[in-house]
């Protein structure tokens, strides 16, 4: 049995931590993604992956077992963008963001026993202007209901709809990697 969990049922977060060579496994719990009104936009990704990490240390039972949680919120403005609703939703979304800069939050939540490392990465992300059939396109084949901001960077939309990206780009896919390397070296 691996000594790591990762509590998320992503399959990009999982994508990533096999890259980095980690041995772990999944375990998922149904959490409420639910956060106060008046919390602070940067604190609500480490809120959520907060509840993720206790949700499945409550399934997992053992203490000694590191557990790695996150979320990612895609921010524009003041306004975090959650996951589309349905296809005209997913592309509402994509034109709100369409040649303007948005926020990518990835809020990780490291816990093993009573030790916890939390924080939050982010990155600024750039869309090119793009068309309605750009973005229709992607909708229609890449179908994105399941992501944050109603887009993956790394599937087409990304390819030929970025125009640039400041920070971590695997942060932008919904796990900070590096940084979780470092603080798994720490806990």
């Amino acid at each position: 049995m691996s000594r790591i969990i990762l509590a998320s049922q992503s399959p990009r977060r999982k994508q990533l931590l096999e890259w980095a060579e980690i041995d772990f496994e999944v375990v998922v719990s149904n959490t409420d993604e639910s956060f106060p009104a008046s919390m602070a936009i940067a604190e609500v990704p480490i809120h959520i992956a907060r509840a993720k990490a206790a949700a499945v240390r409550a399934l997992a039972g053992n203490t000694e077992r590191i557990i790695i949680a996150a979320d990612t919120v895609v921010v524009l403005g003041d306004r975090i963008i959650g996951k589309p609703a349905d296809r005209s939703d997913a592309i509402a979304i994509l034109q709100s963001l369409s040649g303007k800069q948005h926020e990518v939050i990835t809020g990780v939540v490291i816990c093993k026993g009573d030790t916890e490392i939390a924080f939050a990465d982010r990155t600024l992300v750039w869309f090119h202007a793009l068309t309605d059939a750009q973005i229709e396109f992607y909708v229609d084949n890449y179908k994105p209901y399941d992501k944050a901001g109603a887009y993956a960077i790394q599937e087409w939309i990304g390819v030929v709809g970025i125009r640039s990206v400041e920070g971590d780009f695997y942060n932008v896919m919904g796990l900070p990697v590096s940084r979780v390397v470092q603080a798994l070296a720490e806990i």
